[in-house]
């Protein structure tokens, strides 16, 4: 078994590139594991500046220097920002405050339906089933309001945590966008020289992740107006704190979408029942999902993530067991950053493999060749 072990790990990992290679990614995920927390405001600037990158090198080929089409992409930014800020979060603060308030009553309807199910399907679902299921449902709902208190207890670090990031984030976001050829320098003056394969996979995912952001951004967008608007037009309550929760859902392919759609049914059922405005708002709201898993998901990543839906879970459920939120949030940038290794391993060994001499042995044709 050893000798087996042996012999892979020199096909893999012999070459310097490669070793390289393996060390930057260690020294990686021992930094963000270790002192990821503090360098969240960090982090946060590099998604920012991400997505805004593009509209600055955009800016910079129509013949626009680079400093000045930092400074309106900046402004832009701020704008936006601010509008966020203190406009769209407080509606959305006030509309979450009424649910909250309003959620025993969602509940009690919830329970009175469920125990009048054993009466109208007698076949199919019995009184101890509905038993356990509520008291199920109240200690989750018990569990909930306890972490609802300690987040209000501690919400005075919350909005301490927030002013530091109200203040770090837009000046990181600034420097990376205005040095950014000299900080990339910088960082890579201290890396080993055999860094091409390094170099290599970075590129591909420096690519990858700037277009599924972007990507992301504008389907968060899209999506979440769309949801806003159609509930909007329903009369469905709390439509702004529902559309920004379908809108952000998508972060999270698959399970976002299905997680999304309890709150969304629950608050339809309490305001109308099981009636006709219900079923036309489930209908609209499952449209709404076809159509950005079929539709808008294909044309906004028709090459920026070349990953199966197997993969794509996998990732969720893998780096969300070992990071929690974060791990869900980065499952697939994390994934091309798997991928992109893994096929630059590959093509730097047939690299190596080609690159070798090739040695034909020739047997003889007449006495005279010895």
């Amino acid at each position: 078994m050893t000798t087996i072990f042996t012999r892979w790990f020199k096909r893999n990992f012999s070459s310097p590139a490669t070793v390289v290679l393996s060390m930057l990614l260690i020294v990686g995920f021992v930094i963000i594991l270790t002192v990821g927390d503090i360098l969240a405001p960090i982090l946060w600037a590099l998604v920012f500046a991400y997505l805004l990158e593009w509209v600055v090198s955009a800016m910079t080929r129509k013949g626009l220097s680079r400093l000045f089409s930092v400074l309106l992409v900046f402004a832009g930014f701020l704008g936006l920002a601010l509008i966020i800020v203190f406009g769209l979060i407080p509606l959305i603060w006030n509309q979450g405050s009424r649910l909250v308030i309003e959620l025993p009553n969602i509940m009690t309807k919830l329970r009175d339906t469920i125990l009048e199910l054993p009466e109208k399907y007698p076949n199919l679902v019995s009184v101890e089933q509905v038993n356990a299921f509520y008291s199920s449902l109240n200690s989750e709902l018990a569990s909930f309001g306890e972490a609802l208190l300690s987040a209000s207890v501690s919400s005075l670090m919350s909005v301490a945590t927030l002013l530091v990031y109200i203040i770090l984030v837009p000046l990181l976001v600034f420097f990376f966008l205005k040095d950014r050829t000299q900080i990339i320098g910088w960082c890579t003056q201290w890396l080993p020289q055999e860094r091409h394969l390094a170099e290599a996979v970075w590129n591909e995912v420096n690519r990858q992740i700037g277009n599924y952001i972007r990507g992301k951004a504008l389907e968060i967008v899209i999506v979440g107006t769309v949801s806003y608007i159609s509930f909007l037009i329903m009369g469905l309550n709390y439509a702004l704190l529902l559309g920004v929760c379908v809108g952000l859902s998508v972060l999270i392919p698959y399970i976002g979408a299905a997680l999304v759609t309890i709150p969304v049914a629950l608050i339809a059922f309490f305001q109308w029942g099981f009636t006709h405005d219900f079923y036309i708002m489930m209908v609209i709201y499952f449209i709404i999902q076809i159509l950005d898993g079929n539709l808008l998901v294909p044309l906004i990543f028709s090459e920026a993530v070349n990953l199966h839906p197997v993969a794509i879970i996998g990732s969720i459920l893998l780096f969300g067991g070992l990071w929690g939120f974060w791990g869900v949030f980065f499952a697939i940038p994390l994934a091309i950053l798997v991928n992109a290794v893994l096929l630059a391993i590959k093509e730097h060994k047939e690299q190596l493999q080609e690159s070798e001499p090739q040695k034909v042995l020739e047997a003889p044709e007449s006495e005279e060749d010895f």
